[in-house]
């Protein structure tokens, strides 16, 4: 039997299937980066110069963060990475924006991730729990001697119900304020570990809470608690 030659094995794939009912634009930008050679490698150059402009945009609108310096250099890393991500992901795109503007999405997040680094470039992660001010929130009188008793009990909870390492990612994220980027940066793993991590802690800390009959309110909730769960990076199928 003779073996089915690339463009029909792609026909028959379950990414062709679904690149069938995208936009002609999508299905080109799709068939051309899973093509081979010179046709690949066009697409790639073109798709790299739309990710560099989106991740230019997006270090421009922060320049006050940043400044001038690096800028071009910063705008190039990102724009690799973003690049790398979205031939990672290809087989997520489901065509329910325009594939530039899905792909337009993974540089300017790239470009965001980078200016947190940049931000913390040399500064040394915060391990001290002194900033349990991110847990306050304003009650009225009858609430603040229940809230002390509550910020007493977590604070003990910190140091006696978590591992270290539970304790050093929720004092960083949690409290510090720390972007998850550079903490994931600086310990050697992923965003995902870290908001596992996290999660654990928090499970652990509210258990604790509740065997001393302390119940979490509203300030305690994962909003309020200093780190965001929900920046976890472009959608997966726009």
């Amino acid at each position: 039997m003779t073996a089915p030659m690339p463009n029909e094995a792609l026909s028959t794939s379950p990414a062709a299937t679904a690149a069938r009912s995208l936009d002609p634009d999508a299905r080109s930008w799709l068939l051309r980066l899973r093509a081979s050679g010179i046709e690949r490698e066009r697409a790639l150059a073109e798709l790299h110069e739309l990710l560099l402009g989106a991740a230019r945009f997006a270090l421009t609108q922060r320049s006050s963060q940043l400044g001038r310096e690096g800028f071009d250099d910063l705008a190039m890393q990102a724009a690799d990475d973003a690049l790398i991500a979205v031939l990672a992901r290809l087989d997520d795109y489901r065509g329910e924006s325009r594939f530039t503007t899905w792909a337009w999405k993974f540089a300017f997040y790239e470009a965001c991730v980078a200016v947190r680094k940049r931000r913390w470039l040399g500064r040394e992660v915060p391990v001290e729990d002194d900033a349990w001010h991110a847990f306050e929130g304003e009650p009225g009188p009858a609430g603040r001697v229940e809230q002390a008793e509550l910020l007493s009990a977590l604070k003990s909870a910190v140091t006696t119900a978590l591992t270290p390492h539970q304790r050093r990612v929720f004092v960083a994220l949690a409290l510090n304020q720390v972007p998850v980027d550079v903490l994931a940066d600086r310990l050697g793993t992923t965003r995902g570990a870290l908001y596992k991590t996290l999660h654990e802690a928090r499970n652990r800390l509210r258990s604790d809470l509740a065997s001393l009959g302390l119940g979490p309110s509203e300030w305690q909730s994962d909003s309020a608690a200093g780190a965001d769960l929900s920046r976890t990076g472009p959608g997966t199928a726009a």
